[in-house]
């Protein structure tokens, strides 16, 4: 459940902090006050798109952030714990939009992409936005409906799966069973690169070992030159640090006579001479062995040469190039045996066509049976939603096909009759501009009145809708809210006397400035926004009794 909702520098929105309750919220205000911008808000907090246009004028960022208890949500909890962001029984969702357009996500405190936003947000709130019915023309919309009111979320996670496999094995396949000529070309072209990689050594230890020696051999004249100047510098120049040490060692064995307790730095001095002796002869060795050998530095040369223009044909660094030779020994071996990897393909894919089959028909008959429960659900809504003649059905049609689909092989079509004794057809050519907007959202309800996705948005999803029937929608939204947190952007008084919950969106505008604010209402404070609902601006005694007799009538229901 929608805990609070924090909003700075948002558009039009300052400073903006909403706490909300369980139940049915309704929100109100005149055209433009800026109702939908709280929406927008949490749908930018949830992971949709960001603009630079979303920062208020003048600001260096635009930041939302949303909290939710989960004490009643176990799917989402498992969901964070396997992403490391889990953080008890509440959830923190933070998004900070830069005037510059680019935008940073957390949660629970934690930095994520989009992506991740995106899928908690989907778990946690639904939105129904007033052009529903527009978008439920769409049979991809409709299947999406129906796969989630029957709860088919695993059974299609399965079904991608397999299609996405079938689609690796098929690519496969068609690399194996090209022209042959090409394979033949394709097989005498790895031939010739192995070849050139065969002689090589490519470990990367054996390339590193090559550049040492090759730096060895490319300096042998500086490091004999350093090797002497230092063997003179320590052991046989005058002044030497070898003569200097051993005048110390010599002054210091005259006084310890006098002062025994100059033992421990006698001793220390000795030892430095021995070590120094001892570095010498380590200087003199590596200068007798170092040699300058011209024919074994051209051919390092020649070998890291070669090295490195493999490495450009491969486009790989020369450490990579192991990887390259590995990687063609594979294609060059699959090529090879295509027969028999075929073989192997073939035998895979018909066990993945059966499991692919199998699944598809579960998924038909949870459709089929989904879709009879949600059919009668519709149907029954829009009795009470004044088309008392109206009927609604979903078409579950399986396709026949060879190839995967991620849906599976049913085509989904929603269709309705207006009146008793016509004829089914297609939403979009049998139902009118105002019968459309009541058949989507029955199904809304419907559909959502079973979801398990505990915060559900209405943005004006009532439109097009009045008198009678706008009372039963706000009735059918209020007893979703016992089962389900509902949020309700609306304008009309019928559907609003029925909320729990009333927020009163306004906005002020100065002469530099525009300002969205939003007070939540007591109930003589809902009486009396709901009189101007119903009354416009003039508001008289009439209208506030009218509204007085909707908030107790909703409040005894």
């Amino acid at each position: 459940m929608l805990i609070d909702l924090h909003i700075r520098d948002f558009t039009i929105v300052d400073r903006l902090d909403l706490e909300f309750g369980p139940g049915m919220t309704a929100l109100t205000g005149e055209t433009g006050a800026g109702k939908s911008i709280l929406l927008d808000a949490l749908g930018l907090a949830l992971g949709d798109r960001a603009t630079a246009d979303t920062v208020r004028q003048g600001a260096e960022k635009a930041e939302i952030s949303v909290s939710f208890d989960l004490s009643d949500a176990a799917e989402v909890r498992r969901w964070l714990t396997a992403q490391d962001l889990d953080a008890d029984d509440e959830c923190l969702i933070r998004r900070v939009i830069q005037a510059n357009g680019r935008s940073r996500g957390y949660i629970n405190g934690s930095p994520v992409p989009l992506t991740l936003l995106r899928e908690l947000g989907e778990q946690l709130v639904d939105i129904h936005g007033q052009h529903e019915h527009q978008s439920l023309m769409r049979r991809d919309i409709q299947r999406s409906v129906l796969d989630s009111f029957a709860g088919n979320g695993a059974l299609l996670q399965q079904l991608g799966e397999r299609c996405a496999r079938a689609r690796e094995l098929e690519d496969a396949r068609r690399a194996l069973t090209g022209d042959d000529d090409d394979q033949e070309a394709r097989k005498d072209l790895l031939r010739y690169q192995l070849q050139e990689l065969e002689p090589l050594q490519l470990s990367p230890d054996a390339i590193a070992e090559l550049d040492a020696e090759h730096r060895r051999l490319a300096n042998a004249g500086s490091l004999t030159q350093t090797s002497q100047q230092l063997v003179s510098m320590l052991y046989e120049d005058d002044g030497s640090a070898q003569s200097q040490l051993g005048q110390a060692q010599r002054m210091l064995e005259e006084a310890l006579a006098l002062d025994p307790s100059l033992a421990e730095a006698h001793e220390l001095i000795t030892n430095a001479l021995v070590q120094l002796e001892e570095g010498v002869d380590a200087l003199r060795r590596h200068g007798e062995a170092v040699e300058l050998d011209p024919a074994r530095l051209e051919e390092l040369e020649r070998q890291i040469g070669t090295l490195s223009d493999l490495a450009r044909k491969h486009r790989v660094r020369p450490e990579a190039l192991h990887t390259v030779r590995d990687s063609l020994e594979e294609e060059l071996d699959r090529l090879e045996n295509a027969e028999e990897r075929l073989q192997a393909l073939d035998a895979e894919l018909r066990t993945l066509r059966q499991e692919y089959d199998d699944l598809c028909r579960k998924l038909h008959e949870r459709r089929q049976e989904a879709a009879g429960q949600l059919g009668r659900q519709v149907t029954d809504s829009l009795k009470h939603l004044g088309m008392a003649g109206a009927s609604f059905r979903i078409a579950v049609t399986p396709q026949e096909s060879t190839a995967f689909s991620p849906h599976g092989s049913d085509l989904i079509s929603f269709e309705v009759r207006t009146n008793a004794g016509q004829a089914y057809g297609p939403l979009n050519r049998i139902a009118s501009g105002g019968e459309l907007s009541r058949i989507s959202l029955a199904i809304q309800v419907g559909a959502t009145d079973s979801t398990r996705i505990p915060t559900l948005v209405f943005d004006e999803a009532d439109v097009g809708i009045g008198g009678g029937v706008a009372e039963v929608v706000g009735m059918q939204l209020r007893k979703l809210g016992a089962s389900h947190q509902v949020l309700c952007v609306t304008h009309l008084p019928q559907v609003a006397s029925q909320a729990h919950a009333h927020l009163q969106v306004s906005k002020t505008s100065k002469a530099s400035s525009t300002a969205t604010s939003v007070v939540e209402l007591d109930r003589e404070a809902r009486v009396q926004e709901i009189a101007r609902m119903l009354g416009g601006m003039k508001i008289t005694q009439a209208t506030l009794t009218h509204a007085e007799e909707m908030v107790t009538q909703a409040e005894s229901g």
